[in-house]
């Protein structure tokens, strides 16, 4: 996707897109050097896979509730104030074990195709096309994270397995409509 269509994929300020059964994200501001948007982290909430941002970096600021980060492998706990800067190619995770739900500011540098990302998770959750975890099934992923991988990549065994797996995959994802853009069947 050239930067002329994710423009046009883009949507207004004040969306909000649900990532997870727990985790949402509304759009504060879009513009291609920053996306900034206010995330919403459900309560007794685990971590994550591992993954990083190959060319972007990211700023997160809590407003509300605690938060836990493990930030190349050292793990730490931020509460209301306190922000964390995780920069380009650096692996993370990020959740909120807590009882009470943590409010988020979150900077991505530049934006790139983040919030196209986003609102491909979010059509998956909006047409039902998530597993009874309420998460998105391996089909989808691997068309989501093969055609996202300049935003978002998992790290998780050796690198060469998961890419080819995820390649293998994604075909029948994308046969699947597991694509932005592509019809739900």
């Amino acid at each position: 996707m050239n930067t002329a269509e994710a423009r046009e994929s883009a949507g207004p300020a004040g969306d909000t897109l649900k990532l997870t059964p727990s985790e949402s994200v509304t759009i504060m501001r879009a513009e291609p050097g920053a996306l900034e948007v206010e995330a919403l982290y459900g309560p007794g909430g685990e971590a994550p896979p591992k993954h990083l941002h190959p060319a972007q970096d990211e700023r997160f600021e809590v407003l509300a509730g605690t938060l836990r980060v493990r930030l190349d492998g050292a793990e730490r706990g931020l509460s209301p104030g306190e922000s964390i800067e995780i920069p380009r190619g650096a692996v993370h995770q990020m959740w909120n074990p807590g009882t009470e739900p943590a409010r988020v500011t979150w900077l991505t540098m530049p934006a790139g195709r983040t919030e196209q990302w986003f609102r491909a998770v979010d059509r998956l959750h909006r047409s039902g096309r998530v597993g009874r975890n309420g998460m998105p099934g391996p089909l989808a992923f691997a068309a989501l994270l093969t055609e996202f991988d300049d935003v978002f990549r998992l790290v998780a065994g050796p690198e060469p397995l998961v890419r080819g797996a995820l390649k293998a995959l994604a075909p029948l994802g994308r046969a699947r409509g597991y694509l932005p853009g592509t019809p739900d069947r």
